[in-house]
């Protein structure tokens, strides 16, 4: 995801109720928390990824920080949230799969997942993924050591990128039409009704 979807992004975490805010954040996000974590996403150096469904809604999104620390160039930190009424379809893991594929070909050997003891489907990702977790009272935090990219998981993210614009833009051309056949349907409406008061 761009620039071009702050829109969206904004929309689907401010949507996450008062314990979801807490478990993708680590604490109770109010909205305008939530906002200032929007407006200081940083495009250039991370990477977001986004599942919409068919009304072109943000139903899931994961964010892959890479560190900014010089010492530690060649690691990231993911986050992932999905909407209530979209869990329980993989989600969490699809884009997990994603991040990991892409940190891999941008050369992080360490990926690091911080969450909740609570929050056991993140951790369940997390240790079905290999990742070692070290829990610390409330919080835990996973650490996931990656293989160095290789021909295979360049060819696999080229493949999964294309995937994924493909489903947008069919998405987008279906809600086009969908609209258009809508107000095409409201004029015909409108026309008949205006037909018969004439009469």
């Amino acid at each position: 995801m761009g620039r071009g979807h702050l829109s969206r992004i904004s929309a689907h975490l401010l949507a996450l109720d008062a314990h979801d805010r807490y478990l993708r954040f680590g604490y109770s996000a109010n909205d305008e928390q939530i906002q200032r974590y929007v407006d200081q996403l940083n495009f250039e150096r991370d990477e977001l990824f986004g599942i919409f469904n068919r009304k072109l809604e943000l139903i899931a999104m994961a964010h892959l920080a890479f560190s900014v620390d010089p010492q530690c160039a060649s690691c990231a930190e993911f986050g992932v949230s999905v909407s209530k009424p979209a869990r329980g379809r993989g989600y969490g893991s699809r884009l997990f799969e994603r991040a990991v594929m892409h940190a891999r070909n941008e050369g992080v050997n360490q990926l690091f997942i911080h969450a909740l003891t609570e929050n056991t489907a993140m951790l369940k990702i997390a240790r079905k993924a290999g990742a070692v977790i070290v829990r610390d009272g409330p919080e835990s935090e996973a650490h996931l050591r990656l293989p160095p990219a290789d021909f295979d998981s360049r060819v696999t993210e080229l493949f999964n990128e294309q995937v994924a614009i493909t489903d947008y833009h069919l998405k987008a051309q279906a809600k086009h039409f969908w609209g258009a056949l809508g107000l095409l349907q409201e004029i015909r409406q409108g026309v008949r009704e205006s037909r018969e008061k004439a009469r």
